[in-house]
């Protein structure tokens, strides 16, 4: 069983070359607070209360990395539980105070669970 906590941040792609465009768009003119830091492959991040937007460059690819990321009770639990039922889990980089894993559904949505180090 998985225990839902909350949403925790969504990813959205732009095409390569335009973060400073990103930046600025979702810094000065929806006014978001830009979250400062070296962010797995050049991610920008940004405050909406309290989820968080991430926002990357990404080539015209079948297969997107975009995606919501749920902020769960006992990552291990709901790994060992999607594995049991037939679901591939795949890691990724490393965020500070997170552990993570991610997954694709049957139509190939990335989905990301996660859960906060004490």
């Amino acid at each position: 069983m998985i225990k839902f906590k909350r949403l925790d941040h969504f990813l959205i792609s732009i095409p390569e070359g335009k973060t400073e465009e990103a930046r600025a768009f979702y810094s000065q003119i929806i006014h978001l607070e830009e979250i400062p830091g070296n962010h797995p492959k050049g991610a920008i991040w940004f405050n909406i209360g309290d989820i968080q937007l991430h926002i990357r460059e990404e080539s015209n690819q079948n297969i997107s990395d975009r995606h919501p990321a749920f902020e769960i009770e006992d990552l291990e639990q709901a790994k060992q539980h999607l594995l049991q039922n037939g679901v591939h889990v795949s890691y990724s980089s490393e965020i500070d105070g997170r552990q993570r894993f991610f997954i694709r559904d049957p139509f190939d949505n990335r989905i990301e669970f996660l859960e906060y180090l004490a």
